[in-house]
């Protein structure tokens, strides 16, 4: 009998009340995907033991990351910095690409796996791309949507079965330098990277924008689709000593322990 995956989620930062916090919208997008979806606060001190009881990861949107660990300036719109979560995820991550788990980044998640392999980032976006296309509202602070044009030769595309589509964004910061173990799978009309996809690791897939705000639209259910079914195919590695054999053409493959990770040592 197969087993449901199970899919971590990192949650937001803690509150003053001293809560954490995540939009259901995370949970409920992996649920109709057909995942099981646990939150992973991000006050664990260890989080190398996570792997042992999920199957797959997504690494959520929420506050900036602390520019100090990418080597950025800081920025009066810099906002939520908070070093605890900055450091469960940063580990997390590097754990996720020593172990080939299953992991999708969105929005700052992209950027937490981008800045592991040593990836920099875009401090505030209009600076640097301007305000041709917004990535998010100002005043009020909330998302917005806006065209994306996905490369037809990536994976994300086959996955998704476009290349242009309309995504809901919520950031003011990007990944800037992409490192060699990164293809980029998607671009906005400004130019600004908005998916990558690592070369290395069997399923590992960054989106700058927010699929679970668009739950009722099946173009961005696909991509939480192929999470789980990637990280179904892990959960029952652990129930069956041999499974079907998949194909050379199929994107969700099984995933593989990494003889040499692309990871940026901590400084």
């Amino acid at each position: 009998m197969s087993q449901l995956p199970v899919i971590g989620i990192s949650t937001y930062s803690r509150s003053e009340a001293g809560e954490f916090y995540l939009p259901g919208a995370y949970v409920d997008a992996v649920q109709l995907a057909g995942g099981v979806p646990i939150l992973l606060p991000p006050n664990q001190p260890d989080p190398k033991r996570i792997l042992d009881i999920v199957d797959g990861l997504i690494f959520s949107g929420g506050g900036d990351i602390d520019p100090e660990l990418y080597g950025g300036s800081h920025h009066p719109t810099i906002y939520l910095v908070d070093a605890e979560r900055d450091s469960f995820e940063r580990e997390l991550a590097e754990q996720a690409l020593i172990a080939g788990v299953p992991t999708l980044g969105i929005c700052r998640g992209m950027q937490m796996l981008g800045l592991v392999t040593g990836a920099t980032l875009v401090t505030h976006v209009p600076e640097v791309y301007g305000e041709t296309i917004a990535h998010r509202l100002d005043h009020p602070r909330r998302p917005i949507p806006h065209d994306v044009q996905i490369k037809p030769e990536s994976c994300l595309a086959q996955i998704i079965g476009e290349t242009d589509i309309n995504v809901v964004s919520w950031h003011h910061q990007a990944v800037k330098t992409i490192p060699d173990c990164w293809r980029v799978a998607a671009y906005a009309a400004d130019g600004l990277v908005e998916a990558l996809e690592h070369r290395q690791h069997p399923w590992m897939i960054a989106v700058q924008w927010h699929p679970e705000l668009s739950p009722e639209d099946p173009v961005h259910q696909r991509l939480f689709q192929a999470l789980v079914k990637a990280a179904s195919n892990t959960a029952n590695l652990t129930t069956n000593e041999t499974s079907e054999p998949i194909s050379s053409g199929e994107l969700l493959s099984m995933p593989v322990r990494l003889s040499s990770p692309s990871i940026v040592p901590k400084s």
